[in-house]
């Protein structure tokens, strides 16, 4: 079968190719939660509260692919998944308009078909108990039955910064989510908020014998005074 060219990638709007994070980093990343590599990143890169996993069993972990998508309009959401390579999360920004239900059943299909890592994005997708079955990780603001259009005329942008409130997502950046939500990591820092994040992990485990031995928080941290 001869493979489509696709005229969308010729787009200025459109990089395809960029460093993404080592898979070897993507793999230490993986084991470890979500909110020790926020911390162990200085508290920095947690993406909106509100962005959750669909599903509570839902993780992720890997390379941003970024998406800006026009508001209520998914099309840039299926040329993303052309450009995705396998492994790679799909970090999408909706200009604001979160009531609307961006991805479903069908796109799910297709990215687990292509191997990607998941989606995130800053609004609301459909088809809730079909994508928990899936096992596809979707995090997303909510649910929605408000379908999307497609405005072939309508500019968007895949693979360039994206910013989510207040923080700014580079392609190849990554991305770990799990139940407690989401971070981006910087992909030239992720190698040292790693071993930040392992000492934090060595360390608190320590704490937490400590406390069945039956210390208190207060002792351990210093704060009775």
């Amino acid at each position: 079968m001869t493979a489509t060219r696709y005229s969308f990638l010729d787009l200025p709007t459109v990089q395809a190719d960029f460093e993404r994070t080592a898979a070897a980093l993507v793999a230490r990343a993986a084991r470890i939660p979500v909110a020790t590599l926020h911390e162990a990143a200085g508290k920095a890169g947690a993406l909106p509260a509100a962005i959750k996993p669909v599903a509570p069993s839902f993780k992720i972990c890997g390379p941003a692919l970024t998406v800006q998508s026009p508001p209520g309009d998914n099309l840039w959401l299926h040329r993303a998944l052309v450009v995705a390579k396998p492994g790679d999360v799909l970090v999408v920004g909706v200009s604001g308009h979160h009531d609307a239900g961006y991805w479903g059943e069908v796109m799910s299909t297709m990215g687990r078909v292509r191997g990607l890592g998941g989606l995130v994005i800053d609004g609301c997708v459909r088809d809730g108990a079909i994508l928990e079955q899936f096992g596809f990780p979707v995090f997303a603001r909510g649910l929605c039955i408000r379908g999307t259009g497609k405005d072939f005329a309508a500019r968007g942008w895949i693979g360039h910064s994206l910013m989510l409130d207040d923080i700014v997502v580079q392609a190849g950046d990554l991305i770990v989510g799990d139940t407690d939500g989401v971070v981006a990591l910087a992909r030239e820092r992720v190698s040292g908020v790693l071993d930040a994040a392992d000492e934090r992990e060595e360390k608190e485990q320590g704490i937490i014998r400590r406390l069945e031995a039956g210390e208190t928080t207060l002792d351990i941290y210093g704060w009775n005074c």
